[in-house]
């Protein structure tokens, strides 16, 4: 039997268009301004990583792993926004491991959320310079939160995701520039490959100060970039 999940809006959004610049995902604002994306700003610190992480696996399967892991991530984040909007047969056309992983985490989403407000809508700050897409804002128990789901070849340790609990901060700071309406718990729910789910319950406050520090570091960085562009463009004035 499907389960019905009430729906309440909180605040009225408008849908913003995307665009690429350097690679980088940025959001066109009303004002026709960009915002770089926070998921584009947490993934820049672990550039890094990932660079030594292909050298090590061979760029072949580092594309296999990577194209894999973001259809998973893709089909899991439709079928909880489809389930949680009602609808039926949610789980068609989707391809069976996708829908195991889903099972998995289902009824983690029956048992907690109690009123859908929002899904996958646009947000940003003006105070920040950023922008981001929240996958669910919803009635968690008794209490507000702010969810984002995610897929997992493993169980992660919490040391391993600082930057999922960063990511939901700014989506709750963004939410209450936008709406007034403070919501300081977060929810990672994460389907993990032939494994139990996990859930991780944390609120925004430990997590303010490091989301902060990477905006400003990201900033500084590229305003750099821009003004050596600048520098070299304008060449000598004699």
């Amino acid at each position: 039997s499907i389960k019905m999940f009430k729906h309440k809006r909180l605040h009225k959004f408008k849908e913003l268009q995307t665009e690429t610049v350097n690679g980088k995902r940025h959001y066109i604002l009303p004002t026709g301004g960009l915002y770089p994306s926070i998921t584009t700003i947490l993934g820049w610190f672990k550039a890094k990583a990932i660079k030594e992480w292909r050298e090590r696996v061979g760029e072949e399967e580092a594309k296999k792993v990577a194209v894999k892991s973001s259809r998973r991530g893709t089909a899991v984040h439709q079928i909880c926004e489809d389930f949680l909007n009602n609808k039926e047969n949610c789980l068609v056309k989707h391809m069976p491991n996708n829908i195991v992983m889903f099972k998995s985490i289902r009824p983690i989403l029956e048992k907690n959320i109690k009123e859908v407000h929002h899904q996958e809508v646009p947000l940003y700050s003006n105070k920040l310079s950023i922008a981001g897409r929240v996958d669910c804002i919803c009635k968690w128990n008794d209490r507000p939160a702010i969810v984002d789901f995610k897929t997992s070849s493993k169980p992660k340790k919490e040391e391993w995701i600082q930057d999922y609990f960063e990511q939901c901060t700014a989506y709750s700071l963004m939410f209450e520039e936008m709406t007034k309406i403070h919501i300081p718990d977060i929810k990672i729910v994460m389907a993990v490959e032939n494994s139990e789910p996990m859930l991780f319950e944390k609120t925004i406050y430990d997590y303010i100060p490091g989301l902060l520090t990477k905006i400003e570091t990201y900033k500084s960085h590229y305003q750099q970039k821009q003004e050596e562009k600048l520098l070299a463009n304008a060449g000598s004035p004699f």
